[in-house]
């Protein structure tokens, strides 16, 4: 008997949590044909020797929504193992949507996630009014990767109630309104529906987005509409209050950010209060796998204002890291950073990521700017420079504002209620680069410290989030399964380093990082990467949501 492929001589991890076991995987038309041992040969046989066989991972959280239409390869998730994402997160989506309101949705992206609303209105199509026709348009893109969208809030208020959307509390009727709009929206395919009560969230007139202060028999309202549908809630700035009653209210599945703080003992703590939150409810919250939130360098933000800095900023890597070179404008740089006001971040949390192949994400108080300058007898500016140089200008420097504490972090994610997640790609791209995460999980949370089993980690990056998702034909390596798989060496596994890029749309900026260790990436039984490099397949499906 022949198969399309066989996957030969792995450690397999099927992802339920079970011990893995030395075997074979045969795949065909799609599915996961065989697991254990395969006598019968395939078109294409991979060798697994020394490396793990797992299901794809599912990226819980991403802001893919604008990016698929001009990068159908999902980069960098798809650079790290994921082979199902979950888009429209945070309220904040690209449907409903009436044509006279294209350019208000593009804008409100623009300010809350950091992607340029050029690259948004020039890189869609924008054919469509519904979520099911937004849907429709993802289809007809061909995406590397599987993807699976939330109706979100932001859209639905304004596609009901307009401009009093922003600052107004809805009417009976207008709320009634709004469920029909979220309902149709998962009948058509939306996985769930996604809100947003984070007030730094702006339009770009400053008032806080559509939702953030909705009164929360809102979401109880259209809860109402999700629960019966078997739909999943989303939700990022909301208290516990309001999960509890949504989660009370659909009976279903709830999934929030979370987080824990540098302090000592934050992390236990916020497990406990995660526990009692969960007790009898099917609530999810995921959190950065890092320390997160700003990253700066000499090839992308600087973080020094004066004249010369400002000259320096209008160019490009190669004038930066000339300017620099030059003695008599280093110099200037210098002199005018010791001159102004103190930096505006804190510098005992800017720790610098190195400059070999592999960031240095996991690195303890003598890596950050101010321990490192202190060192060195130096300002901080110097120190800035000075590695800016011996790095030809790649370094970067990483401001831990989210999850500060690894250690803290940890305590969290031994909560059976958190999974790691969290990467955001697609959205604040020249600002932060967390899409590596699930690379990061592996290589740290598994490997290195071991908070993780192989074989509970693995269940966390993807049978876990496939439930959250409601998906039961991926996330585990078993017979009749969908053939979604990674291939990778235990060993190896990291995040490459960061780096700035001008391929959106207009030539804006974002980072991306590629990977180490994955040998082969298989999306819907067809080999997608080989190496860490895309071959070209996309291979990837909407995933619509089926009550």
């Amino acid at each position: 008997m022949s198969h399309d492929i066989v996957i030969r001589g792995g450690d397999i991890v099927d992802g339920t949590g079970s011990a893995s076991f030395h075997g074979d995987l045969a795949i065909d038309d799609g599915l996961i044909s065989a697991v254990g041992k395969v006598d019968g040969k395939g078109d294409r046989e991979i060798d697994a020797t020394d490396h793990v066989v797992s299901p794809g991972f599912v990226d819980l959280h991403t802001h893919l929504d604008a990016q698929i239409g001009w990068d159908p390869l999902l980069t960098p998730v798809s650079w790290h193992g994921v082979t199902t994402a979950l888009m429209g997160n945070c309220g904040v989506t690209f449907a409903p949507c009436r044509p006279s309101d294209q350019e208000l949705l593009a804008g409100m992206m623009e300010t809350v996630e950091d992607i340029p609303k050029h690259a948004i209105l020039t890189g869609l199509p924008w054919d469509w009014e519904d979520y099911g026709g937004y849907l429709d348009a993802l289809e007809r893109l061909n995406p590397a990767v599987n993807v699976a969208g939330m109706v979100g809030h932001c859209a639905v208020r304004f596609y009901v109630m307009g401009e009093r959307a922003v600052e107004e509390q809805a009417s009976d009727d207008e709320l009634k309104q709004m469920a029909e709009v979220v309902g149709n929206s998962l009948d058509n395919g939306a996985i769930g529906f996604s809100t947003n009560r984070y007030p730094p969230h702006k339009l770009p007139d400053g008032r806080s987005i559509p939702g953030t202060f909705a009164d929360p028999k809102e979401l109880v309202a259209i809860a109402g509409a999700v629960g019966p549908r078997n739909g999943l809630m989303q939700a990022v700035g909301a208290d516990f209050d309001v999960i509890r009653k949504i989660s009370d209210t659909t009976n279903g599945r709830v999934l929030f950010s979370y987080g824990t703080g540098p302090q000592e003992g934050s992390g236990e703590t916020q497990a406990k209060h995660l526990a009692k939150l969960c007790e009898g409810r099917d609530i999810t919250a995921i959190t950065q796998v890092r320390g997160s939130g700003f990253m700066f360098g000499l090839q992308s933000n600087l973080p020094v204002q004066g004249e010369t800095w400002a000259k320096v900023r209008e160019m490009d890597l190669q004038g930066r890291l000339n300017a620099i070179n030059d003695s008599d404008t280093r110099a200037k740089l210098i002199e005018e950073g010791k001159a102004g006001s103190s930096s505006r971040f804190p510098l005992n949390n800017v720790y610098y990521l190195g400059h070999g192949d592999v960031p240095n994400y996991a690195a303890g108080p003598e890596a950050s700017l101010q321990n490192m300058s202190e060192q060195a007898g130096e300002h901080w500016v110097e120190t800035f420079v000075r590695l800016s140089r011996e790095s030809d200008g790649r370094g970067l420097f990483n401001l831990r504002m989210f999850n500060q504490s690894l250690k803290e972090l940890g305590d969290l994610f031994k909560s059976e209620h958190c999974f790691p997640s969290l990467g955001d790609a697609g959205a604040h791209v020249s600002q932060i680069m967390d899409a590596g995460w699930a690379s990061f999980t592996v290589g740290h949370w598994i490997r290195d410290t071991g908070l993780y089993t192989l074989e509970e980690g693995i269940r966390r990056l993807t049978a876990g989030p496939a439930r959250v998702l409601g998906l039961n034909d991926r996330g585990t390596l078993k017979e009749g399964m969908r053939a979604d798989v990674n291939v990778f060496d235990l060993s190896k596994v990291a995040e490459r380093q960061p780096e700035l890029v001008h391929d959106f749309p207009g030539g804006a900026p974002r980072y991306i990082q590629k990977s180490f260790g994955y040998k082969t990436t298989i999306v819907n039984g067809q080999v997608s990467l080989e190496d860490g490099e895309h071959t070209g397949v996309r291979a990837g499906t909407v995933l619509r949501h089926q009550a």
